[in-house]
């Protein structure tokens, strides 16, 4: 574990007079936004090692934050030591969690903060087990030259758009025979750049692009998610899940024809009540009440649109951590299919792909058990001049393939409208 590391820690945090602006180019960045809240820090305080199966594990994130010793004068949600995490889609592997050793916050209503984390004994910069100490810079302030972003990039599908309509067929077909329900396979694309992406600067453009997205930067792991898993803030769960998709043309009058064509779709209305469902039945022992909203609405999310209903409720005594939430929730349908277990053996069957972060719960905790997390889509991650890029769709008995394979190209089309800007 990482508490020995962790109680040679101290936290202070101080209300900020002045904005921080976003995370500037050219720094390690570790960042999670939403309309609603902001977090971005640089450097590393801690580390928090989840041995596999990562969900098994989660207390250690709490066990590890609440050993360090806090300052806090703000006592909001995010403030004081927060530890951030793009975790893996696959539950049986390990995970790692970042406390960065400077975090700033700040949320809609316009409340700002910092915190600077670092050793409580100037003597104590070494421990043992899990954790490892402040190994990055600490103020994210130092002068700094903005990089080059790529101007050549060359995208390839690692396995031929034919090949791949014959798994979605091989899909339904398994589905149609009884195995399953639904189940969602993903194409890789990968991605060769001229010069390494840098991820801050890619994060201001899907800010820019996306800005009701749920933006994020976490260890080469860089989004724009549309769609929340689970949030907890005080007592209060929210969780906003998306299934069923549609293209969107640019043209006002044709989206919204679509919009409605997918509000009227037996098919995605039912993909969708599959996942409500099993959110709603999977937070509902840990609430004293939850509630759906009756219908589903259309977000719009860049280049597609998504039916999604807003879950929301109040949760019973001794509130749970986010984390918890997080571990029973994931993956949902929206992301693996239904029933879990059958959707999660077709895709290890067919994708032939280890999806690694795509997909997977990326979000941050703080000490008290507040965080959000989102679902790891419209996600890459980096790798120098390399990255990986995934687009997934839910397959059901009546899918088309080449339908399934239109679709995954504009969900593909966020993040390569990002990386691709001349």
């Amino acid at each position: 574990m990482s508490d020995t590391v962790a109680a040679a820690l101290r936290s202070v945090t101080r209300v900020a007079d002045l904005d921080p602006g976003d995370p500037p180019p050219g720094e390690q960045v570790t960042a999670f936004g939403s309309p609603r809240r902001a977090l971005w820090g640089a450097g590393v305080a801690l580390r928090i090692d989840l041995p596999a199966p990562w969900p098994d594990h989660v207390h250690r994130v709490s066990a590890a934050l609440s050993q360090i010793r806090d300052d806090d004068e703000v006592r909001a949600p995010g403030s004081g030591p927060v530890a951030f995490g793009a975790l893996p889609f696959d539950r049986s592997a390990p995970a790692t969690m970042v406390v960065p050793a400077v975090v700033h916050g700040r949320t809609a209503e316009g409340a700002r903060w910092r915190t600077d984390i670092g050793p409580a004994d100037e003597s104590s910069t070494t421990g043992r087990g899990g954790g490892t100490p402040n190994t990055g810079q600490r103020s994210g302030t130092h002068p700094h030259r903005p990089p080059s972003f790529p101007s050549e990039v060359t995208v390839r599908s690692v396995r031929p758009a034919g090949e791949w309509c014959d798994v979605v067929a091989a899909a339904t077909a398994r589905i149609a025979a009884g195995e399953l329900t639904k189940v969602v396979l993903a194409r890789e694309l990968c991605i060769e750049t001229d010069e390494p992406i840098d991820a801050a600067t890619l994060l201001a453009r899907l800010r820019d692009l996306y800005p009701m997205a749920m933006c994020f930067a976490i260890d080469g792991m860089v989004g724009a998610s549309p769609e929340l898993l689970v949030s907890r803030v005080g007592e209060i769960v929210r969780a906003h899940p998306m299934a069923g998709t549609t293209a969107r043309t640019g043209d006002v009058d044709a989206d919204h024809r679509r919009a409605s064509e997918l509000l009227g779709s037996a098919k995605n209305r039912s993909e969708h009540q599959i996942t409500i469902d099993m959110v709603h039945d999977t937070l509902l022992p840990w609430c004293s009440y939850l509630d759906a909203e009756p219908s589903p609405s259309v977000v719009a999310a860049g280049p597609v649109q998504h039916l999604a209903t807003l879950v929301e409720g109040r949760l019973s005594r001794p509130t749970p951590p986010v984390l918890d939430l997080v571990a029973a929730l994931h993956p949902t349908p929206a992301v693996g299919g239904w029933p879990r277990a059958g959707a999660l053996q077709v895709i290890s069957e067919l994708e032939g792909a280890d999806r690694g972060r795509y997909a997977g719960p990326v979000g941050w905790t703080d000490a008290g058990g507040n965080g959000a997390f989102a679902v790891g889509i419209r996600s890459v991650e980096l790798q120098g001049n390399h990255a990986r890029l995934f687009a997934g769709v839910g397959v059901v008995e009546d899918s088309d393939p080449a339908a399934e394979l239109a679709e995954t190209r504009a969900k593909a089309q966020a993040l390569l409208g990002a990386l691709v800007r001349v």
